[in-house]
């Protein structure tokens, strides 16, 4: 079995996943499903049948519909994945790095804290095929990176540029919201001759999703990815410490318009 996602618009903005585990049985796990009834809709589509949740963070953008997504699937259990005690309904504390399977799938959650102190990546892979996936929740998005709630600039260079920068760049990158054309056009700011972010740009501002994309993109287009490249470090004022250039990235983007 190969890995299957399936991407669904719930909110604004938010994105809310699911992931096949079981292709004969039909059954998928739901990441982040804050509407219910929309993720419940489109499994039902697909003919799967949702057996667990995996949350990346607390926030009610992404927590918020757990309870009642266990409670429109009653009286099957289904188990609630996270990393925070404040995440609803959860019944499965994840410990980082701790592999478990779901069906056909190998799921490690990975402590990628910054955005807030519990955020947590699963990190998926299938035995029968060589096909890789990384839910990121709002630490790592396509071109950028969440806001610093709970962490530190040091944090997130180490979430981005040592955890989630340590898995195959072959690994496609499902995050939590489509930021995408605002993250590059502050990318383009930063890097403006980097010919890959500006046709990335220009595609996202053409299509409706531009998830997944993959680590080794992230890592040529990403200015938090970037850290230690030398426009990148230029545009901050010519600092070196990559710790410092990613604090440096977080302020600018905050006040980008």
């Amino acid at each position: 079995m190969g890995l299957r996602v399936v991407p669904v618009a719930v909110n604004a903005d938010n994105y809310a996943y699911l992931l096949q585990t079981d292709a004969a049985k039909g059954l998928c796990a739901a990441v982040d499903p804050c509407e219910p009834d929309k993720v419940i809709a489109k499994a039902t589509q697909l003919g799967w049948r949702i057996e667990a949740v995996l949350t990346t963070h607390h926030h009610a953008d992404h927590s918020g519909g757990n309870s009642d997504l266990v409670r429109l699937l009653s009286p099957e259990q289904v188990p609630v994945f996270g990393g925070d005690d404040r995440i609803p309904s959860m019944t499965h504390k994840v410990t980082d790095k701790s592999a478990f399977k779901l069906g056909q799938v190998e799921i490690t959650p990975l402590f990628t804290v910054c955005h807030t102190r519990g955020s947590v990546s699963y990190f998926v892979t299938t035995p029968e095929s060589s096909e890789k996936a990384v839910f990121t929740g709002d630490t790592l998005f396509v071109g950028g990176c969440g806001r610093f709630f709970e962490g530190t600039a040091e944090e997130m260079h180490k979430s981005l540029n040592t955890i989630l920068g340590s898995l195959p760049d072959e690994t496609s990158v499902y995050c939590g919201h489509e930021y995408t054309a605002s993250n590059l056009s502050f990318a383009a700011s930063i890097e403006p001759e980097n010919r890959e972010i500006a046709a990335k740009l220009a595609w996202a501002k053409s299509v409706p999703c531009t998830v997944p994309s993959t680590l080794g993109e992230e890592k040529r287009i990403n200015p938090f990815m970037r850290v230690g490249v030398e426009q990148v470090r230029q545009a901050c004022g010519g600092l070196v410490d990559p710790v410092a250039v990613m604090a440096a990235l977080r302020e600018k983007k905050n006040n980008f318009r």
